[in-house]
């Protein structure tokens, strides 16, 4: 069973999943994708609290690459609604999900929660 952790300013909400983005953290889930309206173009600074390796890294989000390094990032760190919604976007989500290097216990939580990400894809 998850846990409803909050809505953030637009009224998305996410839940906590039972299961581990890493020793002590669980896993966010948004729980409508469509909520997910961040950029799908051009730069993005996350802040301190979701990479601070090296802090003020701009992640391009038109080399496919970079994108999918940011996005893992936010998927394994996030603990606010505000954080997927804000930098994640539905359809960029969609179409990188099969390459997307996460630890199992993230991708399980949002494959069970949305059905419509593609299944089997490698997993940390």
């Amino acid at each position: 069973m998850d846990t409803l952790v909050g809505m953030d300013s637009a009224g998305a909400a996410a839940v906590w999943a039972p299961y581990q983005a890493r020793p002590g953290r669980r896993v966010l889930v948004i729980r409508d994708l469509a909520d997910l309206q961040g950029p799908a173009s051009g730069t993005v600074t996350l802040p301190l609290r979701l990479y601070w390796s090296p802090a003020g890294r701009v992640f391009d989000l038109d080399d496919p690459f970079i994108l999918r390094s940011m996005y893992q990032v936010v998927l394994r760190e996030t603990i606010r609604a505000e954080e997927l919604t804000a930098y994640l976007n539905r359809d960029m989500l969609l179409a990188v999900w099969r390459d997307l290097y996460l630890p199992k216990g993230v991708r399980r939580a949002w494959e069970e929660r949305h059905p419509a990400l593609p299944a089997t894809a490698p997993a940390a």
